[in-house]
């Protein structure tokens, strides 16, 4: 097995370069302007920056934090979401590194083992790709939300389309069988796929499309629910109390991970968003009709979900 850094020094490197590309989208799409020009620049003096100052991380160490050209501080957010991509990105691959050493071990990887083997190893592969790319929209999200309280419809609904497209093509590689949803032997309806009676299999939902009508449902399922709480604050206060961004936000989350991991991140958005609250109010520093920006919170839940969530939500269904 080749050394890990083999695998996450690129993970990294790729991550550093995606976070500099999303700090152009942090700076520009909740004022609705092009990510693509005009080329990057100085915010005070407006001067472009060249090449050798535009290196992720690395050029704003050289530079001590400050333009070349008039000396202005460039803000710290930059190298820190360059390094929080990179880091996401390095334990996204940290974690498919693990799973294919276990596999190995175990002779579960060879395709050769049988069909759920090749299962298994896309499964990895595809968890790891989408729990990046969840990553990185969640991570921009956080940042425009706390500075901005906006959350972009270029950003969410691409979000939305792209973890459902993945489902989709995770669904094309499902083995035959895998995640089929099977009525009980002994029930009269016997279907093999919809609209067939005929057939003498007992399967209700094939897997792909236990898969992608399932990631459907979580998806509206979790938009409705945020949306009910908005229209009931609203009936009740006569104000609106929830932006329409955080319900695009969890439905984009849902269409990642599924249902239950979208209401996992959530319920710890709320509480890191109630105990944000307090302590401003404690502080004097806020009151009850304040602005807060959840979104932020919701997509810290999101980050928690989508690397603890599968083992939680087991445990807790086990205590049922």
């Amino acid at each position: 097995m080749p050394s890990p850094l083999v695998f996450e020094l690129p993970a990294f490197l790729f991550g550093l370069l995606f976070g500099s590309f999303l700090n152009v989208c942090i700076s520009r799409l909740p004022e609705h302007r092009s990510i693509s020009k005009p080329r990057s620049h100085c915010p005070t003096c407006k001067k472009t920056i060249a090449w050798y100052d535009n290196v992720p991380l690395l050029s704003w160490v050289l530079l001590r934090g400050k333009c070349r050209g008039c000396g202005a501080a460039i803000s710290w957010r930059y190298p820190a979401v360059e390094l929080t991509v990179a880091a996401w990105f390095t334990l996204n691959t940290l974690l498919l590194v693990r799973i294919i050493r276990v596999f190995s071990t175990i002779g579960a990887w060879d395709p050769r083992n049988g069909p759920m083997a090749s299962s298994t190893a896309d499964n990895a592969i595809f968890n790891m790709v989408a729990g990046a790319i969840l990553g990185f929209f969640l991570i921009g999200l956080l940042v425009m939300d706390w500075q901005t309280h906006k959350l972009p419809d270029a950003f969410t609904f691409p979000g939305m389309l792209v973890g459902f497209l993945l489902v989709c093509t995770q669904a094309i590689f499902l083995t035959p069988g895998e995640d089929d949803i099977h009525l009980n032997p002994r029930n009269d309806l016997r279907m093999s796929s919809p609209g067939s009676f005929a057939a003498k299999g007992n399967v209700f939902l094939t897997g792909p499309e236990h898969l992608v009508f399932g990631r459907l449902a979580a998806i509206v399922g979790a938009a409705l629910l945020l949306l009910a709480v908005r229209g009931i604050y609203k009936a009740v206060r006569h104000q609106e109390g929830l932006g329409l961004g955080d319900v695009k936000l969890l439905a984009m989350i849902a269409a990642f991970l599924g249902f239950w991991p979208a209401m996992l991140a959530l319920f710890v958005g709320i509480i890191l968003c109630s105990v944000y609250a307090v302590t401003l109010i404690a502080r004097k520093k806020a009151h009850s009709l304040t602005r807060l920006p959840l979104g932020t919170f919701l997509a810290i839940g999101g980050l928690f979900a989508a690397v603890f969530g599968g083992p939680l939500i087991a445990w807790y269904g086990s205590l049922l």
